[in-house]
């Protein structure tokens, strides 16, 4: 982070004292980035769900691609990028909550589909 302006002189009201300096992001949070992190992470599962072959196998490639996904996105939040960090977290998270969607309506069916 740096300053984006320089401190003004001092008011006749601020007792002498310069105004705080203003810091500004170096990646600002914006709508189109959270939109590419959401593309990117959409990608990222729906390639990893084309690995599968079955139900069971969907399952699973999906829970992997959460779990590979996080922690990358979690370096990408402290060193990155966040706006697209957020938005490949909110596709990777909403897979995997249709995944347990899947596993709870097969379980609500009598079948246990992760064994």
């Amino acid at each position: 982070m740096f300053p984006a302006r320089s401190p003004q002189a001092a008011s006749a009201f601020g007792g002498g004292q310069a105004p705080r300096p203003v810091y500004r992001e170096l990646l600002p949070v914006t709508a189109g980035k959270g939109a590419i992190g959401v593309l990117a992470g959409t990608l990222w599962m729906g390639l990893f769900g084309l690995l599968a072959t079955s139900a069971r196998g969907y399952l699973w490639w999906t829970i992997i691609a959460a779990l590979l996904a996080w922690p990358v996105l979690a370096v990408l939040t402290r060193f990155g990028d966040r706006a697209v960090a957020v938005g490949a977290a909110v596709s990777t998270g909403f897979g995997l909550a249709i995944a347990g969607l899947v596993v709870a309506l097969g379980t609500f069916a009598g079948e246990w589909m992760l064994w």
